[in-house]
């Protein structure tokens, strides 16, 4: 079993010796850049300018505090009198406060409530969104060239020009 691989590659290095190589030009015929289409991404952004409300406070007139300061007085007045003890200063305290509460109300009765308000305003809005360019590029070039009478048909990375360096490898063939 050892002497048949051990003949075995004795007789593929002799064959092996036999076949003889070098390198030559060949005339190139045709150079056909071959594409590719692909999408690019890029950003695409706009502007907008929107109205929305914008909350205020509705104001119809300027407060008015006298009546709160002398309704304050008032009934200060009237709970100390009335008021024995030592609930007189509690008199006195509840008196004055609901004194100016009414003082108050009846100075800016006229007044409605205060409500909120909406007034409109602008902001500007920015929107981007992504957007695919479609684009072709060369990825090789499907070369035709000659070769001692013979067509051959390969694709390359770049155009070769009017030659093309080949390897030629002449081997005998076994009958």
């Amino acid at each position: 079993m050892k002497r048949l691989v051990i003949a075995s590659l004795f007789a593929t290095t002799l064959l092996g010796a036999q076949a003889q190589s070098f390198t030559d030009n060949a005339r190139v015929r045709s150079a056909e850049p071959q594409y590719e289409s692909i999408n690019v991404p890029r950003n695409e952004c706009s502007s907008q300018w929107i109205n929305e409300p914008r909350r205020g406070v509705y104001q119809s007139q300027d407060r008015q505090y006298g009546g709160a300061i002398v309704g304050g007085l008032a009934g200060g007045v009237i709970g100390h009198q009335i008021g024995g003890g030592s609930g007189k200063d509690a008199a006195t305290a509840l008196g004055a406060v609901l004194g100016a509460i009414t003082g108050d109300r009846l100075e800016n009765r006229d007044q409605g409530p205060q409500y909120p308000q909406y007034e409109d305003g602008q902001r500007e809005v920015k929107r981007c969104r992504t957007v695919y360019d479609p684009q072709t590029r060369i990825t090789g070039y499907r070369v035709t060239y000659e070769y001692r009478g013979q067509q051959y048909t390969t694709v390359m990375r770049s155009n070769p020009g009017n030659s093309l360096p080949v390897h030629v490898t002449v081997q005998p063939i076994e009958q």
